[in-house]
């Protein structure tokens, strides 16, 4: 239930240089409220927002805070919880109580422990720290009572991060690093979030996740303030509006009639469409040399090109000795190249694989998992244990297990067939089964990239349908990149987006499947098929 005001705004002003950056404010925002603050750019919507949360000093005028106050340990909390007993202590009743914001640091900043802001363009991680770790170091911060590993995976999981968790925090894209931010916010339990521009830099995919966490933050009860240059994003989470301009309050109300007034003025703005298949990977005139007594100088790989999707499944065919296991392997950062460039996207940084040292080659390896044909899994060693201790990942039990259940979900386990193998060996699995164990071996590690080589072998096809079916799963709940090498035509027919044909050691074709296969004369078709 609303109550009366949580913040009131009593002719706030602000002044820099003789510029008058706000203006004469005064408004009231209720508990519960969420309020969209739109404006042209420099019409004072961060400055505002920083000044509410106590981060600019204004010039003029005062910020009243209305809170439930507990007289003994001094929690503050939501006006409408007064009366009741205080969550904390539970030794007292808790209490109504104005607090004039800019008067006292010590309100302040006590205040300030019970609100959090989302910066804008400012994603303030622990940037060589995983992500876990990040949400992990909020939640020790702020005292957090229950089970935080637990609460950091709900988090994570919350912002479709799961796969991600164990990422170095400067490795994200930009959008990955934004929901990272976002709950971290949330990780502080506060009863006001300021919010700037939280879904300024996003596509429209991921803004509409972002925007609907926030929109739950809000339900909850929780009072929301979010600038936003998109209308709308303010028309889907405000039941207010505020309209600056030059600094003043022009209009406040209701969001519909406001934004309607506001385009009229300056126009719609369209957020930019989600742009899939962004290039993950790049092969630019790779050469690898081979020199032997029988046959001299051997070029495995001749001067090949390609590029690699975000999200895609690309095939390498061919006939045995083409080339494509040895180009998989320089890609892995297994075998070094002769000549040529590889790089891959980490994050929004692009990495030259054949860079030896800790910032390149060494960088990019940890997000690119290779699962070879002949893979083969500890026999005497459990799923669970195949899936953390036996590849050295050295986790807390709880957090392992949590771990290894969702990279067995991502490679195609329904939630009862994880129960029913988590504690199997090996020699008890079918060969499927044993198969996208080893896949969710692979992306146990979190890698953007997944090499598979020779994914099928000898499987017979009811089996291959299986692993079909694991990599276009582990492919949309991953969002993992597939590089795959087979000589399996009805295989990548599938499963694959792209395929590039080689032979001899160079590319003779790139596209679509159905199409560079039908430009294969019929002999060359049965030399791969066989």
């Amino acid at each position: 239930m609303k109550t009366s005001p949580i913040i009131s705004v009593e002719n706030l002003s602000m002044e820099i240089d003789k510029t008058k950056i706000l203006d004469n404010i005064s408004l009231e925002i209720k508990e519960g409220d969420a309020l969209g603050i739109i404006g042209i750019s420099g019409a004072g919507k961060s400055v505002f927002l920083n000044v509410l949360r106590g981060s600019i000093i204004p010039t003029e005028g005062r910020i009243i805070y209305t809170l439930s106050v507990c007289k003994n340990c001094g929690w503050l909390d939501r006006p409408s919880l007064a009366g009741k007993k205080c969550p904390i202590c539970s030794s007292k009743i808790l209490e109504l109580e104005k607090m004039d914001f800019w008067k006292d640091p010590e309100i302040r900043k006590k205040i300030r422990k019970r609100t959090a802001i989302m910066l804008q363009r400012s994603f303030a991680l622990y940037s060589d720290d995983t992500v876990i770790d990040n949400v992990l170091k909020i939640l020790e911060e702020n005292n957090f009572k229950g089970d935080k590993i637990q609460k950091a995976v709900d988090l994570l999981k919350m912002v479709n991060l799961s796969h991600r968790m164990f990422h170095r925090a400067g490795d994200l894209s930009g959008g990955e690093k934004q929901r990272v931010v976002l709950i971290r916010q949330l990780a502080k339990m506060p009863i006001i979030l300021f919010a700037d521009e939280p879904t300024g830099t996003l596509d429209e995919e991921t803004a509409n996740l972002v925007e609907d966490k926030l929109l739950d933050f809000n339900k909850n009860g929780n009072t929301l303030l979010i600038t936003s240059h998109w209308t709308e994003t303010v028309r889907k989470i405000a039941n207010k509006a505020l309209y600056l301009e030059n600094g003043a309050l022009k209009r406040y109300g209701d969001p519909d009639e406001i934004i309607d007034e506001f385009l009229k003025k300056v126009g719609e703005i369209q957020r930019p469409k989600k742009e899939l298949g962004l290039p993950i990977l790049r092969v630019k005139n790779l050469k690898k040399k081979y020199v032997s007594i029988e046959r001299g100088v051997v070029n495995a790989v001749n001067g090949i090109s390609f590029e690699v999707n975000e999200g895609e499944i690309f095939g390498l065919i061919g006939q045995s000795g083409g080339g494509k296991t040895t180009t998989s392997r320089i890609i892995a950062g297994i075998i070094e190249p002769t000549a040529g460039e590889v790089f891959v996207r980490i994050g929004d940084e692009w990495i030259d694989l054949t860079v030896p040292g800790i910032y390149a080659r060494g960088k990019a390896k940890q997000y690119i998992g290779l699962l070879h044909q002949e893979y083969d899994l500890f026999p005497y060693r459990t799923v669970l244990d195949n899936l953390t201790e036996s590849i050295g990942l050295d986790l807390p039990k709880e957090l392992a297990t949590i771990k290894a259940r969702y990279s067995l979900k991502s490679a195609g386990f329904s939630e009862g067939k994880i129960d029913d193998i988590l504690y199997k060996f090996p020699y008890e699995l079918s060969v499927g089964e044993k198969h996208r164990v080893a896949l969710a071996q692979v992306l146990v590690k979190e890698p953007r990239i997944v090499i598979l080589d020779e994914p099928t072998g000898t499987i017979d096809p009811i089996t291959q349908k299986y692993i079909a079916n694991s990599i276009l799963n582990a492919r949309d709940e991953e969002e993992t990149t597939f590089l795959i090498v087979s000589h399996d035509i009805n295989f990548v027919k599938i499963v694959c987006d792209r395929v590039a044909f080689m032979k001899e050691g160079q590319i003779l074709g790139t596209g679509e499947v159905s199409e560079v296969i039908n430009n294969f004369c019929d002999g060359e078709r049965e030399k791969i098929e066989n």
